[in-house]
């Protein structure tokens, strides 16, 4: 069952959702993007699909809406249909399980868990009332597998976002629409505060690779996720973080490399 290359992005203003929208236009895709607050990382986007020959359209977009799933509505009518979604907008948060304010917890749940599902839902919605199936692929974290100090809500809601990833897969399949996640470890994107360009400068000793990610080595995975290669995968969860989940018995925050010897 071959989908259409019409794809939705969201978050696709800047990082790794702008690096996922351009890949895909490179693959022959139209794109629906999205943009929260940054109009000019977005009509970067813009220019950069239609330097690849594709057409785009953009929407304003706040995951953490009720209605967030509407924006599936939009986009899929400008674009004619839908083949592909890839949820990457999200937030952050840091604060003890102590001091978190309600506030503060249903933020980042609501832009990180609820937003992806009620858009997952609707194109899951839109994919199978078409009949010709799709990939729904969404952006967690490394957060989806493990803890972390200070981010309780995040780590909840990238678990459940995993989890629903694994629910939908299961549900889906028989319609012809796989469903992935991808898991990021630390990339250099404007919300770890790293421009792009430094993520073959930084150091990190105690990462096997020994830097961040850039936001391409995660678009091609997503890209992959998205493509016919990939049509026997689903229910997956793939872990791009240079091999920082490997680190457990060693601890990430290494300041030398001294444990890679014995």
């Amino acid at each position: 069952m071959t989908h259409p290359l019409l794809a939705i992005v969201t978050g696709s203003d800047s990082g790794m959702g702008a690096a996922t929208a351009k890949l895909l236009a490179s693959e022959g895709y139209d794109v629906g993007l999205t943009v929260h607050h940054d109009m000019d990382g977005v009509l970067d986007t813009v220019s950069e699909i239609e330097k690849r020959g594709q057409r785009c359209f953009v929407e304003r977009f706040d995951a953490a809406s009720p209605t967030a799933g509407d924006i599936v509505d939009s986009l899929a009518t400008k674009l004619g249909g839908l083949g592909v979604l890839v949820n990457v907008a999200g937030t952050g948060q840091s604060d003890s399980v102590l001091d978190v304010s309600y506030d503060s917890w249903r933020q980042v749940i609501a832009t990180d868990l609820d937003g992806p599902f009620l858009v997952a839902q609707r194109a899951a919605q839109v994919m199978v009332d078409a009949g010709q199936g799709g990939r729904i692929v969404n952006v967690t974290s490394v957060h989806e597998h493990v803890p972390r100090v200070g981010s309780a809500a995040y780590c909840a809601a990238k678990a459940g976002l995993g989890a629903l990833t694994k629910v939908m897969a299961l549900e889906l399949g028989q319609h012809g629409i796989t469903v992935n996640s991808v898991a990021p470890g630390e990339i250099a994107t404007e919300m770890t505060g790293q421009a792009e360009e430094s993520a073959y400068s930084i150091k990190r000793p105690g990462n096997p690779i020994g830097r961040p990610g850039h936001v391409n080595e995660v678009a091609s995975v997503i890209g992959f996720l998205c493509s016919p290669r990939a049509s026997y995968v689903t229910g997956a969860s793939y872990i791009v973080d240079g091999g920082l989940m490997l680190m457990a018995a060693h601890g990430h925050d290494q300041e030398s490399e001294d444990w890679r010897t014995l």
